[in-house]
């Protein structure tokens, strides 16, 4: 599409764009004035949903009128209450239902993969990761090193960008698994970097991982819900992702998990074990020894949170009514329309980090402002724009689909101008 830079054209877009409505069934937040502020955060909390209070006031009231017989009585029985998640969970980040369960929090459950894929031996016991990974990734990869008595100087792998560069290179990666691919036990990558947004080939890294015979996992808390993860298709073992950012499901929310169908059914797979992964027939039989459940289901410990999961699902009916396909649709046009009017601007201090090629990337935008520091983040801020900065000097900006508008970019890109020009 030929872009233009002015607010009709803008106005425009939004006009003709079939998911606008979406943003009418979210709360925006507003400024002192009840102004509605532009709210580019999406990557770092999401939205919350204006079905969302019903949603989690029902489980309260049954709560509230039945006591313990709600896990079993009501429209979402408590005890069942994860898998009225699953078949959306599931064709949003692209995996069979029996793939996909909803638990825990985030680096619980790359703790809880890690435990069952990472099974060093005395010539297999490297983890490699991006060098730019999100930092409580690195913590926990480093912490399960030395669960193993290994250290994380010998044993842990970094794939850097080379020098001058940002991203890291697919030709770098190859090298890498050539010299040491024999010696790597794991493979594990964010599969949407958090700093400079890029959407990574996950197929392509499962396939040299497993060429070597490696594990592969991958974080994608910064992909599900933004970009067509289609893990299945990918072949990695395992995937990890958190619901409080594009899924807007609430601050501190539960997490996804994704493993392969072809772990399914292996006992002898080393993995933690609690109630909730035994065999739903016989789990309240509590004497019967332990049973374990098929797909990802597998990997439960215990029972979930019940007002956590009730949020998740008012936002995953929200995604089950747009689609992802539209929502990543609108989110490229959205992306290339943000590039479009920064460019406009024609200021040389302007650096886009995140990969040009709209197919490696989310809707997420690094912007890096040549010789500048945080008090353009915080000035913008003061404008009414919450977007999100991240050291030492990059401001990323997420314009979500479900709730972002055309018009948004272009107010913002208008505030960015006078404030780099003040």
């Amino acid at each position: 599409m030929k872009f233009q830079s002015g607010l009709e054209f803008a106005k425009h877009l939004d006009a003709t764009d079939e998911l606008s409505e979406f943003r009418t069934q979210f709360h925006i937040p507003t400024d002192q004035s009840g102004k509605p502020l532009i709210y580019f955060c999406g990557n770092s909390l999401g939205l919350q949903p204006k079905v969302t209070k019903s949603f989690v006031e029902t489980e309260l009231d049954k709560w509230a009128q039945l006591g313990v017989e709600g896990h079993t009585q009501g429209h979402f029985p408590w005890l069942h209450y994860h898998e009225f998640l699953t078949e959306a969970m599931a064709e949003i980040v692209g995996a069979k239902n029996h793939e996909v369960v909803v638990m825990n929090s985030l680096t619980v459950n790359l703790h809880l993969m890690m435990a069952s894929f990472f099974q060093p031996t005395k010539s297999r016991f490297k983890i490699l990761i991006e060098s730019d990974v999100f930092p409580s990734d690195k913590y926990a990869v480093e912490s399960q090193l030395r669960h193993h008595h290994l250290d994380p100087q010998e044993s842990l792998i970094l794939w850097s960008p080379r020098a001058g560069e940002i991203l890291p290179n697919y030709d770098d990666l190859e090298q890498i698994m050539k010299d040491q691919g024999n010696e790597i036990a794991l493979v594990m990558i964010g599969g949407v970097n958090y700093y400079t947004g890029q959407y990574f080939d996950l197929k392509r890294i499962t396939r040299l991982g497993h060429q070597y015979g490696c594990m592969v996992g991958f974080d994608c808390a910064h992909g599900a819900g933004n970009v067509a993860l289609n893990l299945h298709d990918s072949e990695a073992d395992f995937a990890i992702w958190c619901t409080y950012k594009y899924l807007n499901s609430g601050p501190g929310s539960l997490s996804g998990c994704f493993v392969h169908e072809r772990h399914a059914d292996k006992p002898e797979l080393n993995r933690l074990s609690g109630w909730w992964n035994h065999n739903k027939e016989t789990r309240f039989n509590m004497r019967q020894p332990f049973d374990q459940l098929f797909g990802a289901e597998g990997w439960q410990l215990s029972n979930p949170p019940i007002l956590s999961m009730a949020a998740i699902r008012a936002s995953l009916n929200l995604f089950k009514t747009a689609g992802m396909p539209a929502l990543i649709d609108k989110s490229k046009k959205l992306t290339e329309y943000f590039e479009f009017m920064l460019a406009a601007l024609r200021d040389d201090r302007i650096e886009v980090i995140t990969p040009k090629n709209i197919n490696e990337r989310g809707c997420q935008l690094s912007i890096r402002i040549k010789n500048a520091d945080r008090s353009i983040h915080d000035k913008l801020t003061k404008a009414g724009v919450i977007s999100d900065w991240r050291e030492p000097d990059v401001i990323r900006v997420a314009p979500v689909p479900l709730y972002n508008r055309f018009e948004d970019i272009f107010q913002m890109v208008q505030l960015f101008k006078i404030i780099l020009n003040d």
